[in-house]
């Protein structure tokens, strides 16, 4: 027998799915020039802090693929999100500077009835990281991705923050002072996070003279990738202002190569091949221990977070056994911030 928990979730899903459905229809052609309805609206897998729904608009000679972003419920607005009209202002933005992005097609209003969000355009690709690092499909994209992937940063800074709408800033600091209240909060005890904390403070870099976009969370999962390299660059609610090295750090975080642990970018190039596509499409001379840092802090962050998901496991909120298995993975960002801070000759 399903739990009562997955019975309500299932039949949320379906009264969604018949509304997105029929508020969407009636503005197809609004999303497809032609379409007169809204076919397969799909709930998609992953996006823990919003929904993620694939349709099509059709008509008697159109069919497009669409991709729906909406707050949870429609509504709720996740916790450190920038916003959905913001992200997809952000999007936008980012696409007009070259960088590869979903178009966006309609940012959601009141009138539609369906929340807030926004729809894009589906990208075709492949976003599940085991199979772009190990899959033939992949074989050539994987010798160029890491570059490519510092070209794509290197375009995101140079976004023109004038033209974005307001979004926080966020340097090294403040980051750092906010993870160690969060860690204090939590009243737990991990001596090699403890080390971390001094390690950082002592290398912690000053506040960046001219703060640029980052996207906060460019990694394996959200770029959509098929075997000509990057296609688009998803999920960009944590987008903020602040120091570019934070996103190069990021996709060398450990826990984002997927076991590939010679391959620090990604898990499909080195670090010397991110930094100077970075450097080649205008990026500014990158510090490698500036660098360093951010990926310690990456890592401090992520284990925090992993840390943290016993505790709702525990109390019943999310009782699947996913959490707790993400759980178990701080034991695996302790050894990577040993490697970093400490590594052996």
């Amino acid at each position: 027998m399903k739990p009562a928990t997955d019975v309500i979730a299932a039949r949320t899903t379906l009264d969604d799915q018949a509304l997105l459905t029929q508020e969407l229809s009636r503005i197809a052609g609004q999303l497809a020039p032609g379409a007169t309805t809204v076919v397969d609206m799909t709930r998609l897998s992953g996006g823990a802090s919003q929904e993620t729904w694939a349709f099509r608009a059709v008509g008697s000679a159109v069919d497009v693929g669409l991709i729906l972003r909406r707050a949870p419920g429609g509504w709720r607005q996740a916790d450190g999100a920038a916003g959905l009209e913001t992200e997809a202002a952000v999007i936008r933005a980012a696409g007009a500077r070259g960088v590869p992005v979903p178009e966006v097609v309609r940012v959601l209003t009141p009138e539609d009835g369906v929340g807030r969000g926004f729809i894009t355009r589906r990208v075709e690709g492949e976003t599940i990281a085991r199979k772009i690092l190990r899959d033939a499909e992949f074989a050539h994209a994987r010798t160029f991705l890491a570059e490519q992937c510092g070209g794509i940063l290197a375009r995101i800074a140079k976004v023109d923050v004038a033209a974005l709408p307001p979004l926080r800033l966020s340097p090294a600091r403040q980051q750092l002072d906010d993870l160690l209240r969060r860690w204090r909060g939590m009243n737990l005890h991990k001596p090699v996070f403890e080390l971390a904390f001094r390690w950082l403070a002592e290398r912690c870099p000053p506040d960046p003279a001219q703060p640029v976009l980052v996207h906060g969370d460019f990694r394996n999962g959200n770029l959509i990738i098929g075997p000509d390299g990057v296609r688009a660059v998803l999920d960009w609610e944590i987008a903020h202002l602040g120091d570019p090295m934070e996103d190069l750090a990021w996709i060398c975080v450990n826990s984002w190569r997927f076991g590939a642990l010679d391959r620090p970018a990604g898990g499909f190039g080195s670090r010397e091949q991110l930094f100077a596509g970075y450097e080649k499409a205008g990026g500014r001379k990158v510090d490698p221990q500036q660098v360093r840092f951010w990926e310690a802090l990456g890592s401090l962050r992520w284990g925090i977070a992993c840390t943290g998901m016993i505790d709702t496991f525990r109390s019943g909120l999310d009782a699947g056994v996913e959490r707790a298995m993400i759980a178990r993975r701080a034991s695996e960002t302790e050894i990577d911030l040993l490697n970093l801070i400490a590594p052996r000759a």
